[in-house]
């Protein structure tokens, strides 16, 4: 059995949770964690993790491959269950509410999940469809995201023959569809040329300020952290070790300290980060083993 599809009791509910839309209760975090943890057997892949993400915010969850950053955001996009403590997104609790959760998010997955055999627009299609957005507004919202995405002048030609770069808009173009409340983005430029790595930063620094989304990404490029994010933590062997602006936690470390040096101070390790369609799905999967 694959150890990700485990689901472990929850054991650490002391009231019962509480339905927001019931409630008329207003979130001021998109992103609520308390004691964050996830086992596999043994292994603690996510170690009692704590923060909040205020709506409207880009938030980096940065380290090494195998700190726990996917574990993570698979348990923030109910693909997971935590083995303990609990997680809220949108307000909504993702182990007692993960259908809602699911309504208000979008998730843009290391793997590959554009159809190559599809064309863009027919992957939109099925995105649509799995979203169950009616048909009568569908052809707009999928016009309205190739164009958001500038590919609208690809949009009959089969993803296969796309760039890596159009390809990771393409699947941005999916995950915002139905327009989340949150986004969320496992290594989001993984794999992608410096020039196609600037193309998608400039698509979701537009995504947050026109639409206010919420974004949460996954990454160990500290460029993109620095460029993209409003607040970052540091994880480490399924801890976080250190969490806040930019600015602050480059001041722990020193009065002109960088993100790498930051990463290089809290993790004690180095940083490490084009191509077609093949290249892409080669990439991604090499990425998603090492976790």
């Amino acid at each position: 059995m694959n150890n990700e599809t485990v689901e472990l009791q929850v054991s650490d509910r002391e009231t019962d949770p509480v339905n927001p839309l019931k409630e008329g209760i207003i979130q001021p975090y998109a992103i609520e964690t308390k004691n964050l943890t996830k086992h596999f057997g043994v292994f603690v892949a996510v170690d009692s993790i704590n923060f909040n993400v205020p709506q409207g915010k880009i938030f980096g969850l940065l380290g090494p491959n195998g700190a726990g950053k996917t574990t993570t955001i698979k348990m923030f996009t109910t693909l997971m269950k935590p083995t303990l403590g609990t997680a809220s997104i949108a307000g909504f609790d993702v182990s007692m509410f993960p259908a809602e959760v699911r309504k208000r998010i979008g998730y843009v997955p290391q793997m590959l999940s554009a159809d190559g055999g599809l064309t863009a627009y027919e992957n939109l299609v099925l995105s649509a469809r799995l979203y169950g957005m009616k048909k009568s507004y569908r052809k707009v919202r999928i016009e309205d995201s190739l164009n958001f995405m500038s590919l609208n002048d690809f949009s009959n030609k089969l993803v296969k023959t796309y760039s890596g770069g159009m390809i990771r808009r393409l699947e941005l173009a999916q995950a915002i569809l139905h327009r989340p409340s949150v986004l969320f983005l496992d290594e989001p430029t993984i794999g992608l040329d410096p020039i196609a790595r600037r193309m998608v930063w400039d698509r979701l620094k537009a995504l947050n300020k026109e639409y206010g989304m919420t974004i949460l990404i996954t990454t160990h490029d500290m460029e993109e952290a620095d460029q993209l994010c409003d607040e970052i933590a540091l994880m480490l062997q399924g801890k976080i070790v250190a969490i806040g602006s930019n600015a602050s936690l480059k001041a722990s470390v020193s009065p002109d300290a960088s993100l790498d040096d930051v990463f290089v101070y809290y993790s004690g390790g180095s940083i490490e980060g084009g191509g077609n369609y093949r290249d892409v799905r080669k990439t991604r999967r090499t990425a998603n083993r090492l976790g």
